[in-house]
Order: structure tokens, then sequence, then C-alpha cells
């Protein structure tokens, strides 16, 4: 045997000695245990059924049989008693439960003197309840000690504990006083795991809920508080410092409240998040509120069970895959069943990365392809299409970004028209379902050129719905929180790199909506499209953009971040509209979910403004094509025209 492999050895032997002297310790403050009680009851205690001393002996003995085997059958000594749970004492009660039953059928079969059953009772009952008593005290000790008691030595771990509450309370002065909004099941676990952990940096003082029946009483020995009660002198009283939500599912108009109140008092502010099996690594933390939860309205879910039936053994192709918007279908996609996802993109870093995470996510169960192309290369387009025929084409693939755009009209109009219209074509050719086109609310009476181009496209797909055999639809949304380009990152990078924060102009509001939120809105419209709508979300009320730079700027905690107004970039508006003509909207099954009607063009129709984009693309002028732009797309207006009637 090697050196290593003996060393293993003895390290095992050494641990299996530990662990059996830690368990046979424990049997023996048990037995004292019992004894002290046995002692009280049947020498110290008189009745009609005095024992003779053998008499004594022989109840003693099957007492102590009883009650030890069936612990040991019940592995009660085989547990880790300082992280005891109520399982552990429910089985410790069960097993001498069970004893007692064994007990009294012994006493009925063998030549033993009868005894009274109360006083059975009586013994078996104080016999466990030191039993338990003792465990709860060696509990009790291991925390208040800080987990630095002997194992195995019960009774010096009790003064050691004892001893160490002192040292404990010493610590929490050094600790962030925290109160918890909520004393429900996620309040009182994170109640739990921050008295639990020694090397917690916070400490909870105190619980607020808005439930009556718990308020002006205690849970672990921190008092609830309601929400009356709780006031910035309770507060202050109590040294709080710093408060939690742990509340999941609070309203959001409540959440807003609450988050106001608490964030001019200058308090900072936390989330706890709960886990869930969603979570990943079923991780609990405190984290600060995310920029979606200060819109303070509760996530739209309008993904359904027809939307996933819809997509399930379907062969689906997403341009523009590896992006913000494409890789959160892809995502959505996978768990929906597909046969295949497809996903294309010009830029193959961001493909990569979403391939990567679907693989370590699903493995083999997913047939998930990658194409590197643009959907402008009309060969590499028809190649996709010849090899995998796809039943579902989404195109998420464009130019985005309203400022490089204006500077860069022919390349825009390039990517998002004519590869729109390539997809389209392809799709007729060969013989693909349904067609949805990703839009934005930027396309409604459109200031720039890149609204003016998801216009035209909108456009044209309504076109083909006239004359193709694919059904065609196109979804519409405002601004997607968190996507590559968006003003959150901008403002987290400012704030981090100190300030300022630019603000475009302080009047400026915009709709908001999350990735996922837009993700399943573009699959459940896809779902239930019949062929050429057009569907809008109803996303709510619009957002300041002065105020998400605000709170932003609170929920950092870094002072004297100031906001510059930097005045509106080309292209830009004040306000974005969702819908082009309000009054002829129709409803859908979904309530948030609505179809704007609009006169298709023909196919003649489109084809000339394609080509009247063409000779101006081919000029390479910018100028030129934006002017083309204006003469293709009526509603594309000057921002001047738009924002002068703004205050």
């Amino acid at each position: 045997m090697s050196r290593l492999n003996k060393t293993n050895v003895d390290v095992k032997c050494i641990k299996k000695k530990s662990t059996s002297k830690i368990r046979w310790m424990l049997v023996g403050y048990d037995l004292i245990v019992y004894v002290v009680v046995a002692a009280i009851l049947l020498v110290l205690c008189g009745g009609m059924d005095k024992l003779s001393a053998i008499g004594k002996i022989q109840h003693v003995c099957l007492s102590v049989l009883c009650i030890f085997i069936t612990r040991f059958i019940g592995k009660i000594y085989g547990q880790v008693w300082r992280y005891g749970g109520i399982q552990c004492y429910i089985r410790l009660l069960f097993t001498d439960f069970l004893a007692l039953v064994v007990y009294l059928c012994l006493e009925l079969m063998l030549p033993v003197p009868q005894i009274a059953f109360a006083k059975i009772l009586l013994l078996v009952s104080l016999n466990l309840l030191g039993a338990l008593a003792l465990r709860m005290m060696y509990r009790y000790a291991y925390k208040c000690g800080n987990g630095e008691t002997t194992k195995g030595k019960i009774l010096s771990s009790l003064l050691i504990g004892f001893a160490g509450i002192e040292a404990r309370n010493k610590k929490e002065i050094q600790k962030i006083k925290v109160a918890i909004i909520g004393a429900g099941r996620v309040g009182v676990c994170l109640a739990e795991q921050l008295l639990n952990n020694d090397e917690s940096a916070y400490i909870p003082k105190c619980f607020i809920d808005i439930s009556e029946e718990k308020a002006g009483r205690e849970i672990h020995g921190i008092p609830v508080c309601s929400e009356d009660e709780a006031t910035f002198h309770k507060l202050e009283e109590l040294g709080i410092q710093e408060i939690i939500f742990a509340i999941p599912s609070m309203d959001a108009d409540k959440k807003k409240i609450l988050y106001d109140y608490y964030k001019n008092g200058g308090y900072k502010l936390k989330v706890y998040d709960y886990p869930t099996i969603y979570t990943v690594g079923g991780k609990r933390h405190l984290r600060e509120f995310d920029i979606e939860e200060l819109l303070f309205r509760k996530p739209l879910v309008v993904s359904d069970e027809r939307t996933n039936v819809y997509y399930k053994d379907k062969v689906v192709l997403i341009t523009g895959g590896g992006g913000s918007i494409g890789s959160e279908l892809c995502r959505q996609l996978a768990k929906m069943c597909p046969k295949e996802i497809i996903i294309l993109d010009i830029y193959e870093n961001g493909a990569y990365d979403v391939q990567q995470e679907l693989k370590i996510a699903y493995g083999n169960r997913l047939d998930l392809q990658i194409e590197i192309c643009s959907i402008t290369n009309r060969k590499a387009i028809e190649r996709v299409f010849e090899k995998y025929h796809p039943q579902i084409v989404i195109n998420a693939a464009a130019h985005k970004h309203v400022p490089l755009m204006e500077n860069n009209c022919v390349e825009a109009i390039y990517n998002n028209v004519f590869g729109t219209q390539n997809l389209v074509e392809f799709c007729e050719k060969y013989s693909v379902e349904r067609f949805m086109m990703v839009s934005t609310d930027k396309a409604v009476n459109p200031t720039n050129v890149m609204g003016a181009t998801k216009r035209m496209c909108e456009m044209i797909v309504q076109s083909a719905s006239t004359y193709g055999n694919v059904k065609y639809s196109s979804t519409r949304f405002g601004n997607v929180l968190g996507s590559a380009g968006s003003v959150i990152p901008l403002f987290k990078r400012q704030i981090a790199s100190g300030g300022p924060v630019t603000v475009t102009d302080k009047r400026i509001i915009r709709y908001f909506m999350t990735i996922p939120e837009a993700s399943q809105l573009v699959l459940q419209c896809g779902a239930i499209a019949n062929n050429g709508e057009l569907f809008v979300l109803d996303m709510g009320q619009p957002v300041k953009i002065m105020d998400l730079a605000e709170n932003m700027i609170r929920l950092s905690g870094v002072q004297g971040i100031e906001i510059v107004e930097t005045g509106l970039r080309p292209g830009e508006k004040l306000y974005e509209e969702l819908l082009v003509k309000t009054e002829e909207l129709d409803k859908t099954d979904n309530s948030m979910i609505f179809i704007e009607r609009d006169t298709a063009l023909s196919k003649e129709e489109i084809y000339q403004k394609i080509q009247v984009l063409r000779d101006a693309c081919d000029t390479g002028d910018d100028s030129i094509a934006r002017e083309a732009l204006r003469r293709v797309v009526l509603t594309f207006k000057r921002p001047e025209e738009v924002n002068k009637d703004i205050a």
C-alpha cells in the first residue's frame, strides 16, 4: 500500500472513531437523563403498585432496552443535532412512542410485576422531555457559542455557549441593523438565515408587516411592527440602517409607495431573492433593486399553453438570434420543445454565447444550429432555407441604433428593408408556414431613419400577406430594458465612472418592457396570427427618462452624481407612439394585445417603393437615400415637426 493510500485510510479510521465516540457519549448523556427520571418515579414516588427491588430492576432494564433499541433503529444517534431541524425532533418523538408501545406489549407477555399505566406513560414522557431539552440546549449553546464547541462535549458546550452570548451581542453591535418588510415565509426565512450566519454583515431588528394578527408579536425574538408603527422615529430607536423587501408578491403600486417613503427617509433599500426551482443554483441573496423593478409594475406574462403547443416540434429560424431580443426568443422557444432552432446572425460572438448557454441548459435534448451570415446576402440566405426548410421564420435582425443610422442611412436601408424583402421572397419560395416580423414603436410616425426603415418593413410584410401563401404578422413594442445600446447600460456606465449622467431632454418619455416580455409577445402574436396583423402591446403608462436616471442614481448610493441635458439627438423625438390609428384597434383574447389594421399596399406598389430605395442606395449618398425614404414612407416626419407642439 502506498504512503498516500495508507494516510487516507488512517484519516478515515480516525474520523470513524471520532464519530463513534460522539454517538456513544450522547447515549451516555441520555442514560443519565433516564436514570434521573427513573429514580424519581420508581424510588421516590409511592403508590399501590410498590415494587420489590427485583421488580424495579426488571422494569428499568425492560424500559432501557425498549427506549434505546428503538432509538438505534430510528437512527437517532446518527443525526447531527447541532443542525437538527423539526424533523429530527419528530423522529425522536416517534421512536419513543414506539418504545412505549413495545414496552406495554412486553409487560403483558413477560413474567414481570405489573405497574400502573400512568406511571409508565409518565416515565417515558419525562425521559423524552429530558432528551429533547438536552438536544435543544446543546443546539442553542452551539449557536450562541459561534460554533466553537468541542465535538461531543455537550455539557461543556452549554457553558461555552452561554458564555458566548455576551460576545455575540458585542458582534451584533458591529453589524448592519435591518428591518425586513414582510413577516411571511420569505421574510422569516431571511431572518433565520441572517441570525444563523455569524459571518453575515446584517442583523434583523424588526419586521414590518400589514397583518394586524402579527403586529405586536415576535418571530425568533424579533418584533413585528405594523406599517403605522414603523415610523422613522421607531426605526431610529431600533437603529435601523437598511430596509429589505421580502414580499415577492407585493402589489406594484404598494411597492412604489413603500419604496418612495423609505427612500425619502434616507434608508438604503434592498431586495431578498428567495430560491425557487427556477433560481440558478438555488442561491439566496440580497441585492439592490433592479432597474426593471423601478417601473413598479408586474412583469407581463403573455405566453400561454396555446403558444407552447404551437411551437412544439416546429423548425424555427431566428434571424438576429444572437442579439438581445433574438437570444431571448431562443431561450423561450427552447422551453417549448421545438424540433429544431436555427440561429442566424452576422455577429458570431453573440450567436456563440447563446449556443453555449443553451447547450449547457439542454444538452442533446435541443437540436440547435448556428448559421453566420447577413440577411442582405441572398445566396447565403437561400442556402440556409434550402438546408433546413424552416416552418417558422422570426426576423429579429436589424440595425436599431437611432443616432448611428442617421449617419448610415444607406446601410440601414440595405439591412432593414432589403434584408426583410429577401426573407419574404425566400419564405414564399420554400413554403414557410409563418413569417413574424419584430418591429418597434419608432415605426409610428417615424422621425428618424431607423424608425422609417422599420415602417417600410411593416409595409412589406403587410403587402406580402395579400398575395403570398405564407402567414405574415408584425409585432410592435417599445424600448427594451437592458438590451444592447439601450439607455440603462449607458446610465450604469456613467454612474460607475462618477457621472455626469446625460439625458438628451428632461421632457422625454418612453414606453418600456423587459426582454422576456418582448420575446413572449412576439411568440404569442405569431401563434395567434391569422395573416397580415400588426400586433401592438398595451404597455401601460410611459416613463420619464429623467425619473429613470434619478432613480438609478439613488439606487447606486453614489453621492454627487449630476444629470446633464445634452439636447435632442438627430432624429430623436420627445415621445414615442405605439399606435398609428387608435380608433381602428381590434382586441384579442389577451387583454394586453391589440391589432392595428392598416390598408396593405399591392405587390406592385411595394416593388416600386423598393426600386426607389435601390436607386437611391446605389448612389452611396446617405442624404439621397434619406430623401428617398421620405418619399416611400409618407409618415416619415422631421423631428422638429413633431417636437414643436410638446411643452
